[in-house]
């Protein structure tokens, strides 16, 4: 006896209250684009505060659109758009574009290496983020993850002698192609809870440099620069010192 055919179940149809909320993400992670914008055009007028406050709120975007997106399953939602496309075009005017042109404008370099490093941040930058093995399985970076945004915070905060600024550029541009592990202070597991109370420690510092157009006490710039390098360099430190302890 042949058994009936079940009738295939196919899936409900999505409300177009879900779709528009999930599109609504997306609308807000495109808002980075505009900002970058607003930035670029007062870096042009050398508002350089003003414009740092407005890739701080890039930043802001960057930091929750991504755990709202995967909270409202906006992949599934809305196959047809692709948020991690968006995010790194977004990422890349924000993170890249408009601080190499801060740092290029800045007038605080070798005016001769000036446009070469510009230019190498702006390149070095595009394939850094084409580059599939940006981020590790364990939510590290691979290299100096054209944090540029950073780099052109820290030169006007500190603004060193013009040759050592040029190195310590020309430097981080090596180490972008460098294959050494940056801790992500939001998503690595190791010490998370640690990081994200020193993420918040220094996003308060740098509000509180830009609201003062960087005229900051010598012990505020220590506490920055102290948490560069604990980002960049203490995932090193450990994988270092765990091997020697094998």
């Amino acid at each position: 006896m042949t058994s009936p055919i079940e009738p295939s179940v196919r899936p409900s149809p999505l409300s177009w209250t879900t779709r528009l909320r999930a599109f609504g993400v997306h609308i807000f992670t495109a808002l980075g684009a505009g900002i970058a914008l607003i930035a670029l055009l007062e870096a042009v007028r050398e508002h350089w505060a003003a414009m740092f406050a407005w890739l701080g709120v890039a930043l802001l975007i960057d930091a929750i659109d991504g755990p709202i997106a995967r909270r409202l399953d906006v992949g599934q939602v809305l196959p047809n758009w692709s948020g991690d496309t968006l995010d790194l075009v977004v990422d890349f005017t924000t993170y890249v574009f408009v601080p190499a042109y801060a740092i290029t404008a800045s007038g605080l370099l070798i005016p001769l290496t000036t446009p070469l490093l510009g230019f190498a941040i702006a390149v070095s930058g595009a394939l850094y983020f084409s580059d599939r093995r940006m981020k590790t399985d364990d939510n590290h970076f691979r290299g100096f993850p054209t944090l540029w945004n950073g780099a052109a915070f820290y030169l006007f905060l500190l603004k060193p002698a013009p040759a050592v600024g040029s190195a310590i550029l020309a430097l981080l541009v090596v180490l972008t192609f460098v294959p050494f592990n940056v801790v992500h202070p939001v998503r690595t597991g190791r010490f998370r809870k640690f990081n994200l109370v020193l993420i918040s420690l220094w996003a308060a510092l740098c509000v509180a440099a830009i609201v003062l157009n960087f005229e900051v006490s010598i012990g505020v710039k220590i506490a920055l620069c102290v948490v560069a390098v604990y980002i960049l360099f203490s995932d090193l430190v450990v994988r270092t010192f765990n091997r020697k302890s094998a």
